[in-house]
């Protein structure tokens, strides 16, 4: 099968792609226009459903405080020690407002054949040329569009239908 498709239970297909945005609130307000009629054009060239899927997660940050503070204690230096604290401070209380979080977004495409006498090769190769379409008119806005390996696919899935266990792994 393909990248980021799966065959359901009803015979249709889907085809899930990940999206890399851009910081939208950092551009100028040019940018931001010629950006926002880029997107426009994507949104009426794409005459097909899509669903738009973002997970959050909170961001588990005890790596990164190991790590600065083996390199402080190598260091032994007291006034840096003091900006630790507060870095951990803050960052920790961020972390815990569920400001710092990352993000997946997730587009999914369905294959819109009504007549279920389609080769798979025919609705995998529709499913694809959406792919390049979307790819196409969301690279004009800046953004990066990805096909999904089978294995980030499914951790995905896992994820999204298992939230409750997810988050308390994570």
């Amino acid at each position: 099968m393909e990248e980021g498709i799966i065959k359901l239970k009803n015979n249709n297909y889907i085809k899930v792609l990940k999206i890399k945005p851009i910081n939208f609130n950092l551009k100028s307000n040019l940018e931001k226009e010629s950006i926002l009629n880029s997107y426009k054009n994507f949104l009426k060239a794409c005459n097909f459903d899509i669903q738009i899927l973002i997970q959050s997660k909170k961001e588990d940050l005890s790596n990164h405080f190991s790590k600065i503070k083996n390199n402080l204690e190598k260091e032994k230096n007291n006034i840096l020690n003091n900006y630790y604290d507060e870095y951990f401070y803050f960052i920790n209380k961020l972390n815990n407002e569920k400001k710092s979080s990352s993000k997946n977004i997730l587009l999914i495409i369905k294959n819109n054949n009504i007549e279920n006498n389609s080769s798979e090769e025919i609705i995998i190769q529709e499913l694809n040329d959406k792919y390049f379409k979307i790819k196409d008119y969301l690279s004009r806005c800046g953004n990066n569009v990805f096909e999904i390996k089978k294995e980030e696919l499914i951790n995905i899935l896992f994820s999204y239908f298992n939230i409750n266990k997810y988050q308390k792994i994570n």
